[in-house]
């Protein structure tokens, strides 16, 4: 099987649309095609005028290399463009940037995780869009791990930020571009949007089905496996954990000096972690948390994606080293992408509940209870708005 992404649908039928027009491309490393021919490279030889670049954050191409480090954009060397950063002094276009372009076309490819930031960009740009009356179009791309359950608690409104800004749970299994269908509904009925839907694509598949090419969509998303570990994994950043940032399997790896390894390991054991093996290893980051010290670490390995609880595993394991490391384990304070009142892992996490029952030392089946009582308006959000098939 091979899929389209929306970037080849377009290509292979440009819109009447676009043509003649001043376009803006928002668009990072993984804008490829099937033979990872970029999309700069696409709409410089299609029927209109490519006006501008825009980027998210870790740049353009993956040049930063580290969490919330921001870039600022420059001169285009070969096009003689601008490029705009979208993740430095602005995050949303500024009505001078879209004043050089008639539309916008965006072509990112998300992970399938809500605290990943690009979606948010987005909301941002159907903002701006919105605002000045410019229409703006998605490039659809597979959600990497859309096959994986729904996982983790909803973000509640009070919590929204800019690495969740709509009331969905951690692992959603919405496209990109279904998303940006979802928040038009919500918060931009007059926004002209147009999704460019891909062919070919199923929700039951992953990543490595599709026939399409994996080019890294940020600097420590090396791999499809990384994707599906990551929306639990993500929760680590909001501790003093290290989540495997400065090695070579991020989000796959974590760990402190602190922990506990056999014994963490001897509970997780006992509660049975579905399509999954927890094993030990450890490491010396080369950057951030730890870096240069010795931790000791835990990999997770997903044996079956379909079965595999993302959110639920990496809360057994928070849990596990909780209880077996004291106050040598900790929550990290405000602030964090951009916000300094909320507590970064209740931002994370989309509410106050989830870390407060960690420190409460509730049952990991009371938490994952409330999290399924939690999906009902979700549910009836994504029967309306998907637009693929869910098996």
């Amino acid at each position: 099987m091979t899929v389209k992404t929306g970037l080849q649908v377009i290509v292979e039928s440009f819109p009447n649309e676009l043509k003649n027009k001043r376009v803006g491309l928002l668009c990072h490393a993984a804008s490829v095609d099937l033979h990872y021919k970029h999309a700069i490279d696409f709409f410089t030889q299609l029927p209109c005028t490519l006006s501008a670049l825009f980027g998210p954050q870790h740049g353009m191409f993956g040049q930063t290399q580290d969490n919330m480090i921001e870039w600022e954009g420059a001169l285009h060397p070969v096009l003689n463009i601008p490029v705009f950063s979208l993740y430095g002094r602005n995050r949303k276009p500024t009505p001078a940037m879209l004043a050089l372009i008639d539309v916008l076309i965006i072509d990112l490819q998300d992970v399938g995780a809500r605290p990943y930031t690009y979606i948010w960009t987005v909301k941002l740009c159907m903002e701006a869009c919105m605002e000045q009356g410019l229409p703006l179009w998605i490039l659809d791309r597979p959600n990497p791990i859309g096959a994986v359950a729904l996982d983790g608690p909803m973000l509640e409104p009070e919590y929204f930020s800019f690495v969740g800004g709509a009331r969905i749970p951690l692992c959603h299994r919405l496209t990109i571009g279904e998303m940006a269908m979802m928040m038009q509904t919500r918060y931009f009925p007059s926004l002209n949007l147009r999704v460019g839907w891909m062919e070919g694509w199923k929700r039951s598949t992953l990543f490595h089905e599709t026939g399409l090419p994996w080019v890294l969509p940020s600097p420590n998303m090396p791999t499809e496996d990384t994707a599906i570990v990551y929306p639990g994994m993500v929760l680590l950043e909001a501790t003093n954990l290290s989540e495997g940032r400065g090695t070579t399997r991020p989000f796959e790896i974590i760990g402190a000096p602190f922990v506990r390894v056999n014994e963490v390991m001897r509970i997780v054991n006992a509660l049975g972690l579905p399509g999954c093996i927890v094993r030990e290893h450890g490491f010396i980051p080369t950057f951030q948390k730890w870096h240069g010290q010795y931790c000791n670490g835990l990999q997770v390995h997903v044996t079956d994606p379909i079965m595999f609880r993302p959110v639920e595993t990496t809360v057994m394991l928070i849990a596990a080293i909780m209880e077996t490391s004291g106050a040598e384990f900790a929550f990290k304070q405000p602030p964090y992408e951009y916000e300094t009142h909320n507590a970064p892992f209740d931002i994370l996490s989309g509410s106050a509940a989830l870390r407060t029952a960690l420190e409460n030392h509730e049952s990991i089946s009371s938490i994952r209870t409330a999290w399924k009582e939690s999906y009902g308006s979700f549910h009836a959000t994504f029967k309306d708005i998907t637009h693929y098939p869910v098996r």
